[in-house]
């Protein structure tokens, strides 16, 4: 394929600056508005009721004990609630039958004209149930079966070579277990939805028939969504998503409390519905990462030269609906070795649905990889880096396709040489500093790039030079406001100070979800091809009132070169030898990802990632009790994600590196890679410090207590 054929590349100005967050001021002032924030008339505050059983049928809800409360309007449940026109997705499907399918599934909601109000009835109406045995615990014993595939579509299991007789006469074979918990995504603006049903006789054309303010990663997704639940056209929906608080993936597609506000706003056509998930709500009802359970076996040579790599995942899923996580696939792309397997099995338990966190599937994926990596490096007495060097592919070892960059050693000898690593002692417990076990980490950090079509934007020239770019796409704090604007201004050669962007409503032009490596890649694709578009039609110099929409062209590269991206993870551990107090005093990133378009918002997501990453090594678990299928961890207290003091010096760098077959920007993404390896990276390094090797996640202090 000759470079011709590939995407039109725009020269960079304004892309590679710092430029500020644009929507900054708004957000420290109080004065972004988020979803529930919107000022509306003729308000019905609403609270959620969930069951307290796992599974069953509803034999009675009290609800007229709570109808006479003050302030109450309506009970919203099962016999009252507006038909849905479509069950395909049955998360959404809620209200519509007596069936319990998990503890924690909405069976009602209250409608008052105070939140105050609706919450204190909410607690007090009473649910009767015909309580019927479940199935809810999850552990290595568990019997799961093989999904038709796996989260983003890709292959269950795949099998090259002679795996077994590779790893019966390997001079050196790691054959071990490792577990990652569930985890929850807890952004700091809760899930909330605000919505309105156009009132009977209404007759303003301009209003949708369903508009919600949403807290969404995608407008537009959650709108088809919407729409296809209730029996509307994509275009009667409208949603807003201005500014969203985070989302971690949760919000990546909507979830059973934006299903509750279309069903009440329907029933009360003519006012609004607002309805914020509470925190302990969330838990339950927004989604969480799967826990996995992983057998790695590596066989390698002599020289540590990998033979056979077989990872083999299970994994929960929902009996209502399937979510298979892809933990396995990475490892089809990171190490060369003439012979692999992986596979993926799901144990079908009566809870709450899984679903996307950062990074879905590669993070715990590379937990279990780079932790076996670590374990091999030691039994064949290589250094951890060297180790990786000697399996550096030629090729995609799946596929079979050139990598577009791969430059991963690059990026371990550039932090071994900022990190120290030469003076890493050759052996574990080896260096004790006061009362402090101390001991340095690393594991491989990487991510695909994906092709993003179904992006489109539209170009408009406005009074003053000025220009306006719309493009329904969704600022989760990552910064889309800036650097669209940045990627928009390179693609008119203009100063990006003359660039004005229209994000977050349906009312814009059609954009994919803010997840995985497609957000700025995807959106900035049809961005520069509506720039150039215009410019085309318009010219340079064009006077205000003009437009030109244009969608992300595919990109023919994908389909001839295996494009990821790639990072090398250090990590300094202190333990504490008498107490077992783990602490993170360092950790450093480096990473190959393409164009960075903003270095000041690009370091910051990579040391967020980085910094769940820590969390997700010392901290993160949900705990669910068996007995009754729900999550006992609840809030941010029982559920610890770090705080400033468990976080020290974390910093993240990158190499010089413009990718000219991902996109026109020659971007990859940085919102994911950064979470990947870094878990692994602190788990190498607390075993490097006191020679005790943990194989689940997270550590605790106890583990590293000697044993009397």
């Amino acid at each position: 394929m000759s470079e011709a054929t590939l995407p039109e590349q725009i020269r960079a100005h304004a892309m590679g600056r710092p430029d500020r967050r644009r929507d900054a001021r708004l957000k420290v002032t109080g004065r972004a508005t988020y979803a529930v924030e919107h000022e509306t008339d003729d308000t019905l505050q609403a609270h959620l009721v969930l069951s307290t059983v796992a599974k069953g049928r509803i034999r009675q809800i009290h609800a007229d004990e709570v109808r006479e409360l003050p302030g109450v309007v309506d009970v919203v449940d099962h016999t009252n609630a507006p038909r849905v026109a479509s069950d395909a997705d049955p998360e959404l499907a809620i209200l519509q039958d007596d069936r319990v399918h998990y503890r924690g599934q909405v069976v009602a909601v209250v409608l008052a004209e105070t939140a105050e109000q609706a919450r204190a009835a909410a607690q007090q109406l009473r649910v009767d149930y015909d309580e019927e045995p479940a199935r809810t615990e999850f552990d290595a014993d568990s019997e799961g079966y093989e999904p038709d595939s796996v989260n983003a579509g890709y292959e269950t299991a795949t099998d090259k070579g002679e795996v077994d007789a590779a790893l019966r006469t390997a001079a050196v074979v790691v054959d071990e277990t490792y577990r990652t918990p569930y985890e929850h995504q807890m952004p700091m603006e809760p899930h909330a939805t605000l919505g309105r049903w156009r009132g009977e006789g209404e007759t303003d054309e301009d209003q949708p028939t369903l508009w919600l303010y949403d807290s969404t990663q995608g407008v537009h997704p959650a709108a088809s969504t919407v729409a296809e639940l209730m029996g509307l056209d994509a275009a009667d929906v409208r949603v807003t998503a201005p500014y969203v608080g985070g989302g971690f993936g949760s919000k990546g597609l909507p979830h059973p409390q934006v299903a509750t506000v279309a069903l009440a706003a329907k029933k009360h056509a003519g006012r609004w519905v607002r309805l914020p998930v509470t925190r302990q709500q969330m838990f339950t009802v927004t989604g969480y990462r799967t826990a996995t359970v992983q057998h790695v076996r590596l066989g390698a040579d002599s020289d540590g030269r990998l033979t056979a790599v077989d990872h083999r995942v299970l994994e929960q899923t929902s009996a209502i609906k399937e979510y298979g996580e892809q933990t396995a696939e990475v490892t089809r792309h990171v190490y060369a070795t003439p012979n692999l397997r992986t596979a993926h099995r799901l144990v079908e338990l009566d809870v709450s649905v899984p679903t996307w966190m950062r990074a879905p599937g590669v993070m715990p994926g590379m937990v279990g990889l780079e932790i076996a990596m670590d374990e091999l490096a030691e039994r064949c007495g290589i250094d951890p880096i060297e180790l990786r060097r000697r399996n550096e592919p030629e090729v995609d070892p799946e596929s079979g396709k050139p990598f577009g960059h791969r430059r991963l050693m690059e990026c371990f000898d550039r932090g071994a040489r900022e990190f120290g690593w030469e003076q890493r002692a050759s052996e574990p417990r080896q260096t004790l500093e006061g009362d402090w076990w101390v001991g340095l980490g690393v594991a491989t950090s990487t991510y695909p790039a994906h092709p993003a079509p179904g992006n489109t934007a539209t170009v408009r020239s406005e009074p003053g030079e000025r220009y306006t770019v719309a493009i329904g796409a969704a600022d989760i704090g990552t910064g889309a406001w800036t650097v669209l604007a940045q990627i928009a201004a390179d693609a008119l050669e203009v100063d990006a100070d003359r660039v004005e962007m229209r994000i977050g409503d349906t009312r814009d032009p059609k954009a994919t979800v803010a997840g995985g490596p497609t957000g700025t890649s995807g959106w900035g694709s049809a961005i520069v091809a509506a720039a150039l578009a215009f410019r085309k039609e318009h010219g340079d110099t064009p006077p205000p009132g003009l437009e030109a929409t244009a969608d992300a062209a595919r990109n023919p590269a994908y389909k001839t070169f295996s494009l990821h991206s790639f990072g090398a993870q250090f990590a300094e551990v202190r333990v504490n030898r008498w107490t077992g107090e783990i602490r993170v005093p360092r950790m450093l990133g480096v990473f190959s990802a393409g164009r960075i378009v903003n270095p000041r918002l690009a370091r910051s997501q990579l040391i967020g990632g980085m910094t769940m990453g820590i969390g997700a090594a010392l901290f993160e678990e949900s705990v669910r009790d068996p007995r009754f299928g729900h999550f006992v961890t609840q809030d941010l207290a029982s559920y610890h994600v770090p705080a400033h003091a468990d976080i020290r010096d974390v910093e993240a760098v990158w190499l010089d590196d413009v990718d000219p077959r991902a996109n026109p920007m020659g971007l990859r993404g940085v919102g994911e890679i950064g979470i990947v390896g870094a878990t692994a990276a602190v788990v190498n390094a607390i075993h490097h410090a006191t020679g005790v090797r943990a194989r689940s996640v997270p550590v605790t202090a106890d583990e590293l207590l000697p044993r009397s």
